[in-house]
């Protein structure tokens, strides 16, 4: 995407700097103190992990700001290791005496376990693939540029006749793992997060965007798309539930697919908490899905390291509808005989591991050619307040939120009252019938991923609801 003409420049000498993260010399500094004070302190190993962030939000509503705020945090998060136990410990403090405190509670904790017959030494020196996701002028955005921004949305909702809220968040962080073994890894990105709802009484509509490059998001173009979108909605007509063909833009995607991510580890198949069990190896989904977990694709965003300082791996999840690998911990690959993923949560914890940068494979179907294409069905802008029935079946229920129109003879015919929906993700993914392009999504109900618009048969709503 072309950055936006409208779009604030970077910040010049003449405005507020941006707020500086600590350099790699100085995290790596703080992670030799924590291990040269835990050595006499009784530790055998010690692990070090170190988040920085520094965020900052302008929030706006009834078309003007009114609210403005930044904030800058440092936590050093301290794991021990003593006779087959382990803990961890936490301060956002970098003197010796804080880290010091630290260490003793994370002994502390360490001692009142029982002991891990499955806990393994700490993973030595490793190599990473490099990622660089630090976009200075992402960094150097100032309130008055973001400010700049939210004015054109706000200008775009008062000529409308239309009430413009939401946010422009942009802000940097950075992690930092080191173990007493000599392991040492860091990452550091910059993001930015443009979120709208144009209201022209009653209806509503919705567009939000994110990415490491703040000139990758175009704001003015997320309002107009809002905006036209709660004007369409304005005289939603009521339809009766039942199954329809869909259109799912990519947010509605994302926040269904997204429930699917634990299902792909390891830990879970073992527990028999995921819909994979006795499916692996078996066509579960249509043949034109392929799932990756892939952090190093250039849309997503992520550490290359997992919770251990293992370098993540590229892993196929899934081939054309079938299911082929899992995503294992050290712990849980030495247990199944395979070579680890590097998809590991930070130890101590209950759930091993989970792919966290899924990319859906798309296709070439844009939503214009879905609804072309469509003799009746109707455009799903996004869905909210997902939970889910059924864990092995995916059986997930939820509702239509900020635009849901209706598709008739290939093009849209209106606005249609939301719906709440009672879906199979199984099933959904055996229904698509066309894939758009893989986009960077974003949207309320899970984590940012790529995933395609997609046209789905016999979409299940199950009623009509209240707004």
């Amino acid at each position: 995407m072309k950055p936006s003409a409208k779009l604030p420049k970077s910040a010049s000498r003449n405005k507020p700097r941006a707020a500086e993260l600590l350099s790699e010399r100085e995290l790596r500094r703080i992670v030799d103190t924590v291990i040269r004070l835990a050595r006499p302190a009784g530790s055998e190993e010690t692990e070090v992990h170190i988040d920085e962030v520094a965020d900052s939000l302008t929030r706006f509503a009834n078309n003007g700001i009114h609210q403005n705020v930044a904030e800058q945090g440092l936590t050093v998060s301290i794991r021990t290791v003593v006779d087959g136990r382990t803990a961890r410990a936490t301060t956002n403090r970098t003197e010796e005496d804080s880290l010091r405190g630290a260490i003793q509670a994370s002994l502390s904790l360490a001692h009142s376990q029982p002991k891990n017959p499955s806990l393994l030494r700490m993973p030595a020196k490793q190599r990473y693939p490099r990622v660089n996701r630090f976009v200075k002028n992402t960094a150097a955005l100032t309130a008055e540029d973001r400010a700049r921004a939210v004015r054109l949305a706000c200008d775009l909702a008062a000529k409308k006749g239309q009430i413009a809220a939401g946010i422009f968040a942009t802000g940097q962080s950075q992690s930092v793992i080191g173990n007493s073994r000599g392991l040492f890894a860091a990452y550091r990105e910059t993001h930015a997060e443009f979120s709208v709802t144009m209201q022209e009484d009653p209806a509503a509509s919705w567009a939000k965007a994110n990415s490491a490059d703040f000139r990758a998001l175009d704001p003015q173009k997320l309002a107009e798309r809002a905006s036209e979108k709660a004007h369409l909605g304005v005289n939603a007509r009521e339809l009766p539930p039942g199954r329809y063909t869909v259109i799912l833009e990519p947010a509605a995607v994302l926040d269904l697919v997204g429930f699917l991510f634990y299902d792909f580890a390891a830990t879970a198949l073992e527990d028999k908490r995921s819909c994979l069990n006795d499916r692996m190896g078996k066509p579960l989904f249509g043949r034109d899905i392929s799932i990756w977990d892939d952090v190093y694709h250039p849309l997503q965003q992520g550490t290359p390291f997992d919770g251990e300082g293992m370098p993540r791996r590229r892993v196929l999840l899934v081939d054309r509808g079938v299911p082929k690998n899992l995503v294992y911990s050290r712990a849980r690959a030495k247990k199944a005989g395979k070579q680890p993923t590097g998809h590991g949560f930070a130890l101590p914890n209950e759930y091993g591991e989970a792919p966290m940068n899924l990319v859906f494979t798309g296709g070439d179907s844009s939503l214009q050619k879905m609804v072309a294409s469509t003799d009746r069905g109707l455009l799903v802008t996004r869905l909210w307040y997902i939970r889910e029935v059924d864990p092995y079946e995916k059986v997930m229920t939820g509702m239509t939120r900020d635009g849901l129109f209706l598709v008739e003879n290939g093009g849209v015919a209106g606005a249609a009252r939301n719906f709440r929906f009672n879906q199979s993700l199984i099933e959904m993914l055996n229904n698509v019938e066309l894939l758009g392009p893989a986009v960077r999504a974003t949207g309320e109900e899970a984590f940012e991923m790529v995933v395609p618009a997609m046209k789905v048969r016999d979409f299940h709503f199950s009623e009509v609801t209240k707004f």
